[in-house]
């Protein structure tokens, strides 16, 4: 999704601000200037434009004057100023890749070991978590010194993956195969992967040649469980590869994933190859040294904790180190944690002085200070702007770009977002030490904020206030309301005191913590102003953080929630409305109805039978706060049930033709929706024959099955694998706008309805259906409104779907899209229906009535 300013001249003024305020530490924007730093001044600004892109676990590096970061998936993109990017990649195309060329034949060398289209990586998926920096002492092959290294990640299960080499004489590439550097997930004896050929063995990889080169001394029986499988209770999976110099110029790579820990090799500059240890040992605080995987620096015992990303900070003399605890999907609670040493090899220790090395098999949430994790600043009804608020879901694998010039500290990451689904984008916030020399992290983005003078007459205020906490899940930490007041208290929310120090430096003293940071003035794009806000931690490795808001009287907030209030459209009501119950600055709002068996006064609505005249009811909001208040109603018109009509059935019966006859036959398609070949047989269905589709081949459905935006997907499958992303059914209006029936989706491998247009949206259920067995699943859509069913079941409701099918001729397939890997197994009675069918409708048809 792209943010495009109204005009060439803006982007170009709004550009060149933004780099010179980079390289001179200036403020942003000219009115700041005029302002000066009197307290009480307007600082509105030019609102500041951004281009948006997705590239997950982004590295970032800089060349020239262009920043670049390399994410996974094969996925890059550029910028001059950290606000708006440009891909300039293509995925997994080969050949023709626009980072390794002929992508399949280059990176071979990894491959034979992890990666494409192998056991979890069906379909290509495979190319994880690079690292590119430039090495002035890299070797070429034509004998010339000094070329862009990637370090680049091949992965074919949650242990058996590689970190393989690539080098280029442009940062853009192409980059040509250098070597495969360290495996995982090696076993004691022959074995091997479900889909998949690669014998396991650890003498299918490079360590027999290291051993007989003498670069270890014998391969280490500690490597495996008593049962000859990989050891990963202690060490590590071979990807998220970071490289760094440390201030001697010795160049260190720190590496590793879920869930042995994670390690650091010395790298040879010439070759860029690792310096093995060769032999075990133990650092002095007594920290695993491994032969071959080096030097343990965080983690260990089954524990989260990937993406770890070292930087030497000059000004502070430390090397700080961040990892991502948690699972990366919008459930999994993925957040970024800090801990830092005096020494490139550790140990890295917290604010708390606890290692980052595990001491046990303990619980972990106490470790590292978390720099941010779920949150939402959430808007209420009356606040400023539009939506829910401002906030990001698992937050994580970072990395930090820190200009020794300017003293300028960036956090690069990419993120999810409330509501959203997977959908990820990249996201940039300044970074700024606090007293103690420990970087925080701003609230928001950054717009091109530097650390200005703060007068304390700005910092009195009332704030939307966040409490990062220590724990990791799918909860969001949701702003409440606290005031920093004139004489140094804090009221609200949370009670204690407050205090500016020096330049900009904030101290927070909150139920007996103390909280250091940084005020910033900052863009809110909610209210789309710059407003000032507050980014503290403490001792104990808690972050705090804070965004002012305009000081309103009682009835001005009464009022402005009065006048934000809507239901939308209640005039054409089918789904249970939302009614909230709290406005802005904590305001109250109580619900009352005027017939409770049209709507509740909590939002329930009772339809009417199909046939019915539409039930009709009032609903009444009353709004309070302190002694204002004010009321507002809202005519409802509930309409009846809609009768689902059958459009088109495919029962399989030994061909593909609808048995309405309202619609043509489907034809076989290769392994993507537009690939021609691809062959269906017949097998024994839940009713009569079933098509059986072989993992390679499709189904191209008839143009136009589904058009509106009240439909009903019914259908029975039994899959032979169940591989992420594959979709069952699928339909689109163009490859941005569609909605797929996958098994094994991304959302925790659930079975569930995903649909992408503008943002995602993931219908879960809860579950996922199991392989070898027949499942029933079904889903409705009625204007927005998405239930999902399985086995007759409902397992989700929600609003908001996309109204996808906008044309009549929208493309529709089985088993096939453009980009996933296909079904394999059987698919029987496939119905589709203009209109949503009633549960009982649903549940008959599982039932096989």
């Amino acid at each position: 999704m792209m943010l495009k300013p109204s005009a060439f001249v803006f982007v170009l003024l709004l550009a060149l601000a933004a780099i010179a305020a980079m390289g001179t530490g200036a403020a942003q924007t000219s009115d700041r200037a005029a302002a000066g730093n009197r307290p009480d001044q307007p600082h509105p600004g030019e609102p500041p434009a951004f281009s948006n892109v997705s590239v997950h676990d982004p590295s970032i590096v800089k060349d020239g004057d262009t920043f670049y970061i390399f994410g996974s998936h094969i996925e890059a993109a550029k910028s001059t100023d950290l606000m708006n990017w440009t891909r300039f990649t293509n995925g997994y195309r080969t050949p023709g890749n626009a980072l390794y060329g002929d992508l399949s034949a280059n990176l071979a060398g990894s491959f034979a070991w992890a990666g494409e289209n192998d056991a979890d990586s069906l379909g290509g998926f495979a190319v994880w978590a690079p690292d590119v920096f430039y090495n002035k002492d890299f070797v070429n092959e034509d004998g010339t010194k000094g070329a862009w290294l990637i370090y680049y990640s091949a992965s074919s299960t949650y242990i058996r993956s590689a970190i393989g080499v690539a080098a280029a004489k442009q940062i853009e590439g192409p980059y040509k195969y250098v070597d495969t550097i360290i495996y995982s997930g090696f076993t004691r004896d022959e074995a091997y992967d479900r889909n998949s050929s690669v014998n396991k063995q650890w003498t299918n990889t490079h360590i027999p040649a290291l051993i007989e080169a003498g670069k270890l001394e014998a391969h280490d029986p500690d490597w495996f469980n008593a049962n000859g499988t990989y050891n990963n209770y202690m060490y590590p999976n071979a990807i998220d590869a970071n490289l760094f110099y440390d201030k001697n110029e010795r160049l260190w790579m720190t590496y590793g994933s879920w869930s042995g820990g994670l390690f650091l090799l010395e790298i040879d500059k010439a070759t860029g190859r690792p310096i093995y240890p060769g032999t075990d040992g133990t650092t002095a605080d007594g920290r695993m040294i491994d032969r071959y995987f080096g030097t343990k620096i965080a983690g260990g015992y089954y524990k989260s904790g990937e993406g770890p990303y070292v930087v030497y900070d000059k000004e502070t003399d430390f090397y700080h180190l961040y990892v991502t605890y948690g699972w990366l999907g919008a459930d999994g609670g993925y957040n970024m944690r800090l801990f830092r040493s005096k020494s490139p090899e550790g140990p890295y220790l917290d604010a708390l002085g606890q290692d980052a090395v595990l001491p046990g098999d303990v619980d972990h949430t106490p470790y590292g200070i978390k720099l941010m994790g779920n949150f939402l600043f959430d808007r209420k009804v009356g606040d400023p702007g539009t939506g829910i608020g401002y906030g990001y879901m698992s937050p994580g694998h970072n990395s930090v770009y820190y200009d020794e010039e300017t003293g300028q500290r960036f956090l690069v990451f990419h993120t999810r977002f409330p509501q959203t689904g997977e959908f990820h984008e990249v996201r940039v916030h300044p970074l700024f030490l606090n007293e103690d020399g420990w970087p925080v992290a701003a609230p928001y983005r950054y717009a091109g904020e530097t650390a200005e003078k703060v007068n304390r007459q700005d910092a009195i205020g009332e704030y939307r206030f966040i409490n990062h906490g220590k724990a990791y899940s799918g909860a969001v930490e949701k702003s409440v309301y606290i005031r920093l007041n004139k004489d140094n208290t804090i009221s609200g929310a949370v009670q204690g005191t407050w205090k500016k120090t020096g330049h900009n430096y904030a101290e927070l003293d909150i139920d007996g913590q103390t909280y250091k940071g940084v005020f910033v003035r900052q863009w809110d794009p909610v209210s789309e102003r710059h407003v000032m806000t507050f980014a503290a931690m403490s001792a104990e490795g808690v972050t705090i953080w804070g965004a002012r808001t305009d000081d309103r009287t009682d009835a001005e907030v009464v009022q402005d929630i009065a006048d934000d209030l809507t239901l939308g459209d209640t005039a054409n009501v089918i789904a249970n409305l939302t009614l909230p119950t709290e406005g802005s600055r904590g305001a109250t709002i109580r619900w009352t109805t005027s017939d409770a068996g049209v709507v509740t006064e909590s939002g329930v609505v009772t339809r009417p039978p199909a046939g019915s005249e539409p039930a009709t009811a009032v609903l009444t909001a009353d709004i309070a706060k302190g002694d204002a208040t004010a009321s507002k109603t809202f005519d409802v018109v509930v309409l009846p049930i809609k009768p689902a009509g059958l459009s088109a059935h495919y029962a399989f019966e030994g061909d593909l033709s609808d048995s309405t006859g309202a619609f043509a036959s489907g034809a076989p398609t290769g392994d993507r929706i537009d690939k021609a070949g691809g062959a269906i047989g017949y097998a024994e269905g839940i009713a009569g024959k079933a098509a059986a589709f072989d993992g390679a081949s499709g189904v191209r459905l008839p143009n136009g099955l589904i058009a509106g935006n009240a439909y009903t997907v019914s259908l029975w499958l039994k899959p032979e694998q169940l591989t992420m992303y594959t979709t069952t059914f699928f339909g689109a209006r163009d490859n941005n706008n569609w909605v797929s029936l996958v098994p094994n989706g991304p959302v925790g491998g659930q079975t569930m309805v995903w649909s992408g247009s503008g943002r995602w949206y993931d219908g879960v259920t809860g579950m996922t259906v199991k392989a070898g067995e027949w499942t029933h699943l079904a889903y409705t859509v009625d204007d927005g409104a998405l239930k999902v069913y399985v086995n007759g079941e409902e397992k989700f409701s929600g609003t908001g779907f996309p109204n996808i099918f906008t044309t009549a001729n929208g493309t529709f397939s089985l088993a096939v899209n453009w980009w996933d890997p296909p079904y394999k197994g059987l698919i029987d009675e496939l119905r589709i229906y203009d209109g949503a069918l009633s549960a009982a409708e649903v549940a008959a048809l599982a039932a096989g009535s």
